[in-house]
């Protein structure tokens, strides 16, 4: 089969691999139909992860369902799912309690597995024509038949739900104010999750002007930090008080000013001063303890120098940590089905899998309105 294979460095290539196949009497094969590109893919395709060449890279996967291991009771040949990016076993400590981002079962000696995700466990990535979906009957959420919203199921695997995490993270009420640092696609769908949860005024603070001009669109307020202190300018907008919660979509590639700059720990440390005292911090960006592309050296082994004294003086809670996907899914799911939520306003650009290079480049540059890409392996 066709998928997307990582090089090396800023190189991606659409190669034949081998065919998945059942592994175990609870596996299904998935006919891949959607596949998107990740922030979180960037990472690795940057070489700032300890991915080696030959992963095939997605983790937000949605098709129909081709070859049913014997052991599966509740999914039939001919389902359309939608898969959580998490690998999970359903029945592990974690996962009895809704912790399925920390699964204990899927990847030994690692609480979390993932597709196509290094460090995450053996499963190959569905950024391909096919996909092995193990623990089946837990891991696919059913959809409608047909091909209707297909590029709003398809964001179930991982940056809706984590969006929406990210104000589950942060206790997000009805009627509080809410700071996202990141307009990429997981800050929309964070600021788009505030929301639908009732939030009052929901900030979205970038320098890609798309980005901005879609968080407008939501009825987000966008604040370009190329244009002034972030903070100093939602503190203007919140008579001087800052905002009730904060949330970190950006994580540990942030940059300061306009310079493109890195400063891993700046959006925390904005997010400190931005919130109020005993307001609460979201962190559903990505922080890692490895960093081989690092500013320094206590950056390249996940120490960061974050303003705990502050956060403490403050009363600040926070919330850090991956997305448990089906704590959410079914929700957000059916949310969608009755037209009450239509994440697809982030996606940019729907491509066959074969233009993956360039959709990858493109959206790594942030050039050409590339906010969110969706592939479609069998176009």
């Amino acid at each position: 089969m066709r998928a997307v294979v990582y090089k090396g460095p800023f190189e991606v290539a659409v190669e034949q691999v081998e065919d998945p196949r059942i592994q175990h009497p609870n596996d299904v094969i998935v006919g891949v139909t959607s596949t998107a590109i990740c922030g979180s893919d960037l990472h690795m395709y940057e070489g700032r992860t300890a991915a080696e060449a030959g992963i095939v890279f997605g983790h937000e996967n949605l098709g129909v369902i081709e070859e049913v291991g014997e052991g599966v009771t509740a999914l039939s040949r001919g389902d359309r799912v939608v898969m959580p990016f998490n690998v999970a076993c359903g029945f592990c400590k974690n996962c009895t309690a809704g912790l399925t981002g920390f699964c204990l079962t899927v990847n030994p000696g690692f609480a979390g597995g993932a597709y196509g995700y290094v460090a995450m466990g053996p499963y190959v990535g569905g950024q391909a024509e096919h996909v092995r979906v193990p623990y089946a009957d837990f891991n696919c959420l059913k959809l409608p038949e047909g091909t209707e919203k297909e590029t709003d199921f398809v964001l179930l695997a991982d940056i809706f739900p984590t969006g929406y995490h990210g104000n589950e993270l942060a206790d997000v009420r009805p009627g509080e104010s809410v700071a996202v640092y990141g307009g990429g696609p997981v800050g929309l769908m964070a600021a788009y999750s505030a929301i639908l949860r009732g939030a009052s005024k929901v900030f979205v603070v970038d320098r890609v002007a798309e980005r901005l001009q879609k968080a407008e669109d939501i009825g987000a307020v966008p604040v370009n930090f190329t244009e002034g202190n972030p903070v100093e300018q939602i503190r203007e907008q919140t008579a001087g008080e800052g905002t009730d919660k904060g949330i970190d979509a950006v994580g540990y590639q942030a940059q300061a000013g306009g310079e493109g700059r890195e400063e891993p720990a700046t959006v925390l440390n904005s997010l400190v001063e931005t919130v109020r005292p005993t307001g609460a911090l979201g962190v559903p960006g990505l922080y890692v303890p490895r960093d081989p592309g690092g500013p320094d050296e206590q950056a390249k082994q996940g120490m960061l120098m974050v303003a705990i004294g502050r956060l403490f003086e403050k009363g600040l809670r926070a919330g850090t940590g991956q997305c448990n996907v089906k704590r959410y899914n079914r929700q957000l799911r059916d949310l969608i089905i009755e037209d009450r939520a239509q994440p697809s306003f982030v996606v940019s650009h729907e491509l066959p899998l074969d233009e993956a290079p360039t959709a990858y480049e493109k959206f790594d540059k942030r050039v050409e309105g590339y906010t969110k890409v969706v592939l479609h392996p069998q176009a």
